[in-house]
């Protein structure tokens, strides 16, 4: 029988990689990472979205400590607590409180995608709809890997080997109004929610302002809630504070996590509209969703302190600026190397999509090399759509940034050798 591997089981890495020091993390400060074999590397990527004000913030760092020493284990599984109760009005409050009223707290962007999934459904049954039952997604993105998230995932990682029922699920291609308005016409009775991301996760891919106004008319026509997965776009990412307060109208309902705790905690939200919410309040609904780890102390404590710090550092303010550099930045990267075939993306979210050394775009099995010789330059980036994606932490310096580029040209050029080569 072939050795099973190390102890850790880690996520989407091939076991062959298992127990690489080359990719165990040990410790992280500012904007580095140190590794297991002695490297300090720039990171590029937000530590997955999450890091928007780096890593190892001290005042997040105190506020989870000492809701730790306080308060150890509080739930709200038939419970409330105090802590809970405070994170929710403060996201109220950055979300905007003439639209949003209530938060249900879970512990990750799937299973908050979950809970959502279970809210539009119970929502249209409680007003006399029970039969709209469809969730409507975009090909192409990214919801999680539990089972509804997964169901709701519009690219293909298995779904059909692992079972996952998407017999109630319907993806339609991004900023394509009229596909959406084909199934609309064909179902529209039937559907329960459109749930997009405001910057598709995978491809870095916005949705432009026409399907966007596009999706707003159909909810009005078609009767639909309209759901935003903030989970990546959150937080400044973009520039506000939420993608979607640039939007002409807001959705119904808000998913948040990443960069909710600044990354410190297994966290998400689900921020509810008022309208959404007084359907379970006039009827006395229980909602059928809860998790152990969800709204604790030192998780409630961590969102509160990284609203603060957000403010008190003008995110906002660092997220634009930011942006306006990385537009320089790669405009010039597209420009003078001959691996890139174009940037897409939005504020401090992009992604370069490459070309491979016969002219084609670059072939995902070739991904994990890009990815590998860039690190190897110095800098962490992540897999992205035909080439690799970019999310600087809020904090960067004109420096950092610019060390980071120079890491991405070496790498990308490092790999067209070896491609040459072999």
């Amino acid at each position: 029988m072939t050795p099973a591997g190390p102890p850790l089981w880690p996520a989407l890495l091939p076991p062959d990689s298992h127990g690489s020091d080359e990719l165990c993390t040990v410790s992280a400060k500012g904007v580095r990472v140190r590794f297991a074999d002695g490297r300090e590397l720039l990171c590029g990527t937000s530590g997955l979205w999450n890091t928007n004000l780096g890593y190892g913030n001290e005042a997040i760092a105190e506020a989870s400590a000492r809701a730790l020493r306080e308060a150890s284990y509080l739930n709200v599984f038939r419970y409330e607590n105090v802590y809970a109760r405070e994170a929710a009005a403060a996201l109220v409050e950055v979300c905007g409180p003439e639209h949003y009223g209530r938060v249900i707290f879970s512990t990750s962007g799937g299973a908050a995608n979950d809970a959502t999934t279970k809210i539009v459904r119970q929502y249209h049954a409680l007003s006399g709809a029970p039969q709209r039952k469809i969730v409507v997604g975009l090909l192409g993105s990214y919801h999680g890997l539990t089972f509804g998230g997964f169901a709701l995932t519009g690219e293909d990682l298995g779904q059909r080997l692992y079972g996952v029922d998407q017999r109630l699920t319907r993806h339609v291609p991004p900023n394509e109004p009229a596909e959406l308005e084909r199934l609309m016409s064909r179902l529209g009775g039937q559907v329960a929610a459109v749930v997009v991301e405001p910057v598709l996760g995978s491809g870095a891919i916005p949705l432009d302002d026409a399907y966007v106004a596009a999706l707003l008319r159909l909810r009005r026509e078609h009767g639909f809630l309209l759901v935003a997965d903030e989970v990546a776009t959150g937080f400044c990412r973009t520039g506000s504070f939420f993608a979607t307060q640039e939007w002409p109208e807001p959705p119904d309902l808000l998913i948040t996590s990443k960069g909710l705790t600044n990354g410190t905690s297994a966290a998400a939200a689900v921020v509810v509209s008022h309208e959404v919410a007084s359907a379970f309040t006039d009827a006395g609904a229980v909602l059928a969703h809860g998790e152990t780890q969800a709204g604790t102390p030192v998780t409630c404590a961590a969102i509160l302190a990284t609203i603060k710090e957000m403010r008190r550092l003008d995110a906002e303010g660092m997220s634009r600026r930011l942006s306006a550099l990385l537009d320089v930045e790669l405009a010039a990267l597209e420009s003078d190397h001959p691996l890139v075939a174009g940037t897409v993306g939005r504020g401090c979210f992009r992604s370069i999509r490459l070309l491979g050394p016969d002219g084609a775009p670059l072939p995902q099995t070739e991904v994990p090399g890009v990815v590998a010789a860039i690190r190897r330059a110095g800098a962490i980036v992540h897999y992205g759509v035909n080439g690799v994606q970019l999310f600087p932490a809020l904090t960067y310096s004109e420096a950092d940034l610019r060390e980071l580029m120079e890491c991405v040209r070496k790498g990308l050029s490092a790999y067209a050798a070896q491609a040459v080569c072999a």
